[in-house]
């Protein structure tokens, strides 16, 4: 099974004071579903910013979709981007733009045809239920409604990876339950490899998943 990630001897830091993970060695297969815990402050997120370049190893290499992110240019990492699908916690939408738009940013910057973006965007607003809030914009819709619309945009591309940073963390059961159930349903029926930055792994998961937890630094294998 290809890897889409491979990390090796991997450090991360901030500044040359303070390491935040240290020289760690993990990969994740192409089409799997993976969750990475840890306690706040045990660089979760920050394992997560390098996965799409926002930060650069300091030492060791990591490898996401063929493409070595040490040292990386930035037309590598841009066509990097264009294939992965990235869900925040705090959603990261445009406020300016409508539902709809915001959905369509990939199909936009990956340069996809008006009737493509256009049938892509209902198609994912159906499949999100929010069909009947395509003209409204982001501060208009709740906490799980903009989720939701996060989400949507992050499969809009047909990505090959979803990166999710604890994509559930603010939301109620109802929208939880939902974003849960678009994430295994990209893995299960589009084969695309999701992997996930949360506190708490949901008791309902249908997909087998690998498990790595992050504890002073280093991360393990939780089997």
């Amino acid at each position: 099974m290809d890897k889409v990630i491979v990390a090796q001897n991997l450090s991360l830091a901030y500044s040359q004071d303070e390491t935040i993970i240290n020289k760690v060695n993990f990969s994740v297969d192409s089409g799997s579903f993976v969750f990475i815990t840890g306690a706040s402050g045990s660089g979760k997120s920050t394992l997560l910013k390098s996965l799409y370049g926002t930060l650069k190893p300091i030492e060791g290499s990591l490898v996401v979709g063929g493409v070595e992110l040490k040292g990386v240019a930035n037309s590598k990492l841009n066509f990097l981007r264009k294939h992965l699908g990235i869900v925040f916690q705090d959603y990261k939408l445009v406020k300016e733009w409508t539902i709809e738009k915001n959905i369509m940013l990939p199909l936009i910057i990956n340069g996809y045809d008006k009737v493509v973006m256009q049938n892509q965007v209902d198609s994912l607003l159906k499949h999100v239920r929010l069909k009947h809030q395509a003209g409204k914009y982001p501060l208009e819709l709740s906490g799980g409604e903009q989720q939701r619309v996060a989400m949507a945009r992050a499969l809009s591309h047909n990505p090959i990876l979803i990166l999710a940073d604890e994509p559930t963390g603010n939301l109620d059961e109802y929208s939880s339950q939902l974003i849960w159930n678009l994430l295994e349903g990209a893995n299960e029926q589009l084969k695309t490899t999701v992997v996930v930055v949360t506190h708490h792994i949901p008791e309902y998961m249908r997909v087998r998943y690998k498990h790595y937890h992050i504890e002073f630094g280093a991360i393990r294998e939780v089997v």
